[in-house]
């Protein structure tokens, strides 16, 4: 195995794919004790993973904030783009794993002078890498598994598949804090409902959520039956998904919607019993921090991109023949969705009540 000093990874996706390298990033760690490991990610990834203790280094990525320097100024982009590619190359790396699936990423790598670069080939944009995994899709068996396969190319062994989220004392006291204040007695059920998700779908996340009334109706149908407190959580860009919601609810709730980091959000699901959620980031942050879940998906797969490992997790699914219509990063022409709009409260309920 080559004893590698400089490892950079890149994944600028949605929070659920960079917590889907975690353990990668435990076993890379463990085969290298010694190595400087940089990432490479967005904006509201970097908060969670410069917390990570196997990380050393966090470079932010915003494509959002390029594209709009492009729109102003091509000269400004063109400067913007050069100065972020000389502090990848002042790092000397000599080792990349590239999770983007872009070949701007890895050109940028081979462009830095990193000798070794690994990742996937989907459709021929693999052709910058010296170790490539021929993809088509993630499908068949989890995306973590797939990560996983990629340090086989470079000789690394696989000792841990546990996703992790490192949620700081600071955190977890001030949720703690928040809790009393809310005058949540120690000891009765916390439920938290986050009816958004799917951030990473942009315009078209609404495909991955279960409908804002149905939410409202099971919120009623767990209070009404049980002692439960009900939380309400969603970032910023959901506060009107979640007004709906809470504005559908005959039982008072607690609304913390657009008040929590990724930080703030995982200390909060740590001191659930349960987390109901949308296929999304927030169920992956949910699990990382050990909290049982009870997840609805719709047009994704799972198997694929759901709880991994299953145990202390539910997931809710019509199990219409036409599930999953996510395949190889297509979504299926579809005007219904039919596998969430069908999807009955009793249904939910059920599964809510097996994991409680």
């Amino acid at each position: 195995m080559t004893d590698f000093k400089r490892i950079l990874i890149i994944n600028p996706h949605g929070i659920g794919d960079v917590l889907f390298t975690t353990p990668f990033i435990q076993n890379l760690r463990q085969a290298y004790p010694l190595a400087s490991i940089a990432y490479l990610s967005n904006s509201r990834c970097a908060d969670f993973l410069q917390k990570n203790p196997d990380i050393t280094r966090v470079f932010v990525y915003s494509r959002d904030e390029f594209v709009q320097v492009w729109k102003e100024s091509p000269l400004a982009f063109i400067q913007k783009w050069l100065a972020f590619f000389k502090e990848i190359k002042d790092q000397n790396f000599d080792l990349v794993f590239d999770f983007s699936l872009n070949s701007t990423f890895g050109f940028l790598a081979m462009a830095s002078g990193i000798k070794t670069r690994v990742g996937f080939d989907y459709r021929k944009r693999g052709r910058f890498f010296t170790h490539r995994l021929l993809l088509t899709g993630y499908e068949e068996k989890h995306v973590v598994e797939y990560y996983l396969d990629l340090l086989g190319l470079v000789h690394v062994p696989v000792k841990t598949r546990a996703i992790r989220l490192d949620v700081p004392a600071s955190e977890l006291k001030i949720a703690q804090a928040w809790l009393q204040k809310k005058n949540i007695a120690q000891g009765r059920p916390v439920i938290a409902l986050l009816p958004g998700g799917g951030a990473s779908w942009g315009k078209s996340a609404f495909m991955k959520r279960w409908p804002a009334r149905r939410y409202a109706q099971l919120i009623d149908k767990i209070i009404e039956k049980s002692d439960a407190a009900v939380i309400l959580l969603g970032d910023v860009s959901e506060e009107e998904l979640c007004r709906q919601v809470k504005g559908l609810v005959h039982f008072p709730v607690i609304d913390a919607v657009g008040q929590t980091s990724v930080l703030g959000l995982a200390a909060i699901l740590k001191y659930c019993s349960v987390v109901i959620v949308n296929d999304g980031g927030p169920l992956h942050v949910a699990e990382a921090v050990a909290t049982k879940t009870v997840s609805i998906f719709g047009p994704v797969d799972p198997l694929v991109y759901g709880p991994y490992p299953l145990a202390n997790h539910v997931v809710v699914q019509k199990n219409l023949p036409c599930q999953p219509c996510y395949r190889r990063f297509r979504m299926a022409s579809c005007g219904h969705i039919s596998c969430l709009a069908e999807l009955s409260v009793e249904e939910v309920y059920r599964k809510v009540q097996s994991v409680l």
